[in-house]
């Protein structure tokens, strides 16, 4: 095995020193891994609220705005007095009976009460489940939140306001399940129980095997799987980031956001990165889609973060507003050290935008990194900790994890091995059995390579998921993740997502859904809906204009576009489309609009689909 190392290069974020061992074997599989050991850390993520709340008992550690739409203020709460309710909802809920097998369900959105109400449970061994609220407020048959229901089987369900729950609530066999609200005489009764030595006890006996979570994946190939997160998991993923970036033990991050704590990233890096390091996090009650993202914008205007997470939808989302308005511009960059983006690979001319708006307000650009991972791995496996000039790179593996590249139809497909991998998932030893490979490493499913291959320390570059990639009938392979991602920074910023479609076809189309922000922002009018942008010459026109001018430097069949059809629906969770923070899914969108496919080839095309 070789160590390769190279300088830091942005010495003021004080990164780690990127360093990658690198081991080729004799079947043409690649084992990465990082040369630093991974540090001890805690064994269970209470410890880091404990510590903080003697440290600095005064500092707010959580802020929400429980009514954005009526101009509410921040409502903080320090680390202090998270502490005594964290203890007091402990003990409310080991009188409840809830431990190891009688778990808590969560069904409500990002709040106060939502991390009071994990933090207590997970540090005396009562395992969490929060479910996408999208399973209870917009799905039409309840399929996923019964099965979810079923595998947890959960002694107390929380949900913040009963009544728009109640229809979801009624479709579960409940039998003595409790229903626990936010109401004063429900949530806040149980945070004013007196802890007792139950809860000192039970915090002892908390280690690094403990369930802490079940987090569910979004479905994309079925019903949700429920993954294991353990107390191991949790706290090694974030002293790998702290170990990758030691600037976060320098100055306590401030963090605005809104990424669903139901998903790994949100969950398990954004408000645990707050808990472990001392930050803030103010908990943005938007998200990038029509109307929410308002509230992202107004939350932007009332804080300034020094490092900001999002999705790449999100991102685009929000440019045009960054763009147009030089006071949130200057407010948003005013402390910002780092933008993080996570998910699908980042459009290179989002990166670009986001490079122009910072110059234009601080006359110098922010560095941006990223990482990766699933939910399975806690969620980072790697991650950038050194400048990079352009989107796409994922980084090096972390502390303590190893990464296996192993050749697949042209490809190299990413494996996983280390402290923050699961052990498997809920009451699915089948599934468990089938996720990791002889030698114990977790197949993501993703494929990577090098930035460099005659450096690897510059890191991996994400290259699709091997199961969306596609033969056409020429025989040619097509790279639908980085087809799509060039798609739509060619057509920016006028288009949200695509999903790419020729399977066994002759040529490449896609299905797109507008950016609405961008279709204003291009039409110049404050009023375009969706089937304005769709309808509009001027739109459409942009879109051949930007993919002819992307046709014309990229000729083969393989990256040509040829026709385009703009969607109306927006992609359903029911459907198994779209998650909650925005990401599509490919498959489940092409088998799902076969006809909306079948418009893009036909041999007379009708007037809706734009031909390149």
């Amino acid at each position: 095995m070789s160590e390769i190392s190279a300088p830091v290069t942005a010495p003021e974020l004080h990164f780690l020193q990127p360093k990658v061992g690198v081991e080729r074997r004799d079947d043409g599989s690649i084992v990465l891994s990082s040369p630093y050991p991974l540090g001890a850390g805690v064994v269970q993520l209470g410890v880091y609220l404990r510590h903080w709340a003697e440290a600095a008992a005064e500092r707010t550690f959580l802020a929400e705005r429980k009514d954005p739409s009526q101009d509410g203020d921040w409502r903080g709460i320090t680390f202090g007095s998270a502490r005594k309710q964290v203890d007091a909802i402990a003990q409310g809920l080991l009188d409840r009976g809830l431990g190891p097998d009688r778990p808590l369900m969560i069904l409500s959105g990002n709040s106060l009460q939502h991390a009071l109400l994990t933090y207590g449970a997970m540090q005396v061994g009562i395992p969490v489940s929060p479910v996408s609220p999208a399973y209870s407020l917009m799905s039409k048959d309840f399929s996923k939140l019964r099965h979810i229901c079923e595998l947890v089987r959960p002694a107390v369900i929380y949900v913040e306001t009963k009544g728009p729950f109640a229809r979801a609530l009624d479709s579960l066999e409940l039998g003595h399940v409790e229903i626990l609200d936010g109401g004063e005489a429900a949530f806040g009764a149980l945070r004013a129980t007196r802890p007792g030595a139950a809860v000192e006890l039970a915090f002892a006996s908390v280690g690094p095997d403990t369930v802490a979570k079940y987090l569910f994946t979004s479905g994309s190939t079925g019903l949700p799987k429920g993954v294991i997160n353990t107390q191991r998991m949790l706290c090694a993923n974030i002293q790998q980031l702290r170990q990758v970036w030691p600037f976060l033990l320098e100055q306590p991050p401030i963090l605005c956001d809104w990424l669903p704590w139901n998903h790994t990233f949100g969950g398990n890096v954004v408000i645990n990165n707050a808990l472990a390091n001392g930050g803030t996090l103010y908990i943005d009650g938007g998200k990038p889609a029509p109307g929410l993202i308002d509230i992202t914008v107004d939350n932007l205007r009332r804080t300034s973060p020094t490092l900001y997470y999002n999705v790449p939808a999100g991102f685009a989302a929000l440019l045009p507003f960054l763009e147009n308005d030089a006071a949130l511009r200057d407010n948003f960059f005013r402390h910002l050290r780092l933008i993080f983006y996570a998910g699908a690979a980042l459009p290179q001319d989002t990166w670009r935008r986001l490079e122009a708006v910072s110059m234009q307000s601080q006359g110098r650009t922010i560095a941006m990194v990223s990482a990766w991972g699933s939910t399975e791995t806690a969620p980072m496996a790697t991650a950038v900790h050194w400048a990079i000039d352009r989107a796409g790179v994922i980084g090096l593996p972390v502390p303590g994890t190893e990464v296996k590249m192993v050749p697949n139809g042209g490809k190299m497909e990413l494996r996983v091995r280390g402290p923050n991998v699961t052990p498997g998932y809920l009451k699915r030893p089948d599934l468990t059995a089938a996720a990791f490979d002889d030698e114990g490493f977790y197949r993501i499913g993703d494929a990577g390579k090098f930035a460099d291959v005659a450096d690897p320390v510059k890191g991996l570059v994400f290259d699709g998921r091997v199961a969306e990639d596609f033969k056409l009938t020429t025989g040619t392979w097509v790279n639908s993740g980085a087809l799509r991602v060039a798609a739509l920074s060619a057509a920016s910023p006028v288009l949200q997502d695509a999903v790419v479609a020729g399977h066994d076809r002759d040529f490449v189309t896609l299905l797109a859904w507008p950016n609405l922000a961008g279709c204003r922002s291009v039409c110049g009018s404050d009023d375009l809906e969706v089937a304005g942008a769709m309808a509009s010459a001027t739109i459409r026109q942009h879109i051949r204009d930007a993919l002819a001018a992307y046709n014309l430097a990229n000729a083969g069949s393989s990256t040509r576009i040829q026709r385009l059809l703009l969607l109306f629906e927006p992609p359903a969770i029911d459907a198994n489309e779209i998650t909650d923070k925005g990401y599509i899914n490919q498959r489940a969108v092409l088998d799902n609009r076969a006809a909306d496919v079948a418009r893009l080839y036909a041999d007379v095309s009708d007037e809706d689909v734009i031909q390149l």
